[in-house]
Parts: C-alpha cells; structure tokens; sequence
C-alpha cells in the first residue's frame, strides 16, 4: 500500500514538474523588447512610401510576430519568438529600413530613400 501511493506521488510530482518546465521555456521565447529609434515626423505610419515600406518589412522579419510604433516617444515596441531571432538582428533590419534602433545607426542609403518628411531637419 505505501509503495503503490510512493508511485503515485513521484509520478504526480514528475508530471507537475514536467508542465511547469513548459511553460516556463514558454515564456522565454515570447519576448518584447523597447527600442530608441528616431522618428522626424508625425504622421510615419501613415507615409505613404515610408510608412507602408516600415510596416511590410518589419513583419517579414523572421519571429517578429507584431510591432507597435510610438511616434511621441520615439520607440518601436516589438514583440518576437526567441527562438527565431535575437534582439540584434531586429535593430539591423530596422537600421536597413532607414531608421535609427537603439544604438544601431540608420543604414545610410536606406536613410536616402525616405520621403523628406521622415528625415531628420
């Protein structure tokens, strides 16, 4: 009898910890991350060449799975899978679309091609 409950409990205990590593990997790879970037306009998702670039490029980055763009504070708040990509890579696509993330600088001929409105005065 007492060897039949020791069974049951260690498999219990096993299938509890079992669930609580899932979902704890879980959540590292669902990340979110706040980038700087600097934006010269108030109407960038809106542009009509430079808004819509932003908006298909940045979601074919592969893992990022969405994206908010703050134009007040000057951030994009992106929301990626780990397991995909990594921080690094996000700020370097956002360099190669012309704009600042973080401490990545602006891609220089990518800056070129934004509408003059989306460049800084």
């Amino acid at each position: 009898m007492k060897s039949n409950f020791l069974k049951k409990s260690f498999v219990a205990f096993f299938m509890l910890f079992a669930i609580a590593t899932s979902f704890g990997q879980e959540n590292k790879k669902n990340q979110k991350a706040v980038i700087k970037t600097s934006i010269s306009c108030d109407h960038c998702k809106e542009c009509e060449t430079c808004g819509a670039n932003f908006q298909s490029n940045m979601l074919k980055i592969k893992g990022v799975r969405m994206y908010e763009l703050d134009e007040k504070e000057m951030t994009i708040t992106v929301y990626y899978n780990a397991t995909k990509t990594d921080l690094q890579t996000i700020k370097t696509a956002i360099s190669k679309l012309g704009y600042d993330a973080d401490d990545v600088k602006a891609d220089v001929a990518a800056y070129d091609k934004l509408d003059n409105c989306c460049k800084k005065a």
